[in-house]
């Protein structure tokens, strides 16, 4: 009789999972899926009512889930609250920000505000539940949510593209450095996602029609397009991938 393989599992049963940035958007999506697939997800953000709603409607659809108030710009708080806490399987480090400008008009603090929530929050977070897994024995998950301009520039995104390219170069080093220890360490790099902050974006027709004609699949993305990569990357399905980037940018890339 032909012995056939089995598919590795995409349910995570009996396993944590930390999302930064998760009371609304790419965050909430996340956490959804991850819920949905048996994980019990904490979702991290500083707005406590907008979390607790996000946490209640993930319940009341039958999954696990807890808000924490945590403002991951606060690396001391970062280090105090997630110590406090059972260990996680899976990091979505999801928290980011953008202030599209022309370079010539960037503040000093357009510049400190991108990276200090898009670069030095997620590595201080990274770091904090990278210890944590090692010092348990824990083969996590951790997924940088970065972007296609991780990859590309674009005008009026200097900063925004300088801070993925940061995660990006910060995963690869992680997925080095962990990769003994059995941890994997990817990053999830969307296009233009139709969220409640991009969607004043969209209402500028020129704008629209410039993202449209660079996405090869001809629409914007929906939160539903990143759930799936985000649960791939923390599932065992995804085992053997580590430090590479996921791009789910509808082919913006490919030329």
């Amino acid at each position: 009789m032909t012995q056939l393989p089995r598919t590795p599992s995409f349910r995570l049963d009996g396993r944590r999972a930390l999302i930064t940035g998760a009371g609304r958007g790419l965050g909430l999506a996340a956490a959804a899926a991850l819920a949905e697939a048996g994980a019990h997800v904490v979702l991290a953000a500083r707005t406590r009512p907008e979390i607790e709603a996000a946490a209640r409607a993930i319940v009341e659809r039958g999954g696990s889930a807890e808000p924490l108030v945590l403002d991951v710009l606060d690396v001391t708080a970062v280090r105090q609250t997630l110590a406090a806490a059972e260990p996680f399987h899976v990091l979505v480090n999801n928290a980011g920000t953008n202030r599209p400008r022309p370079m010539t008009d960037i503040t000093t603090e357009d510049f400190d505000a991108v990276m200090d929530l898009n670069v030095r929050a997620a590595y201080f977070v990274a770091q904090t539940v990278a210890a944590r897994m090692v010092s348990e024995a824990i083969a996590g998950s951790i997924i940088n949510i970065s972007s296609q301009m991780g990859h590309v520039g674009w005008s009026k995104r200097t900063v925004y593209c300088a801070s993925k390219h940061a995660i990006e170069g910060l995963t690869k080093a992680m997925a080095v450095e962990f990769g003994a220890a059995g941890i994997r360490v990817n990053t999830v790099g969307p296009t233009f996602i139709v969220t409640e902050m991009t969607r004043p974006y969209f209402e500028d027709a020129a704008f629209r029609d410039a993202v449209l004609g660079k996405i090869k699949l001809g629409r914007l993305g929906e939160v539903e397009d990143v759930m799936g990569p985000i649960l791939f990357l923390a599932s065992d399905a995804s085992a053997m991938i580590t430090g590479t980037a996921l791009l789910v940018d509808g082919g913006w890339t490919a030329d």
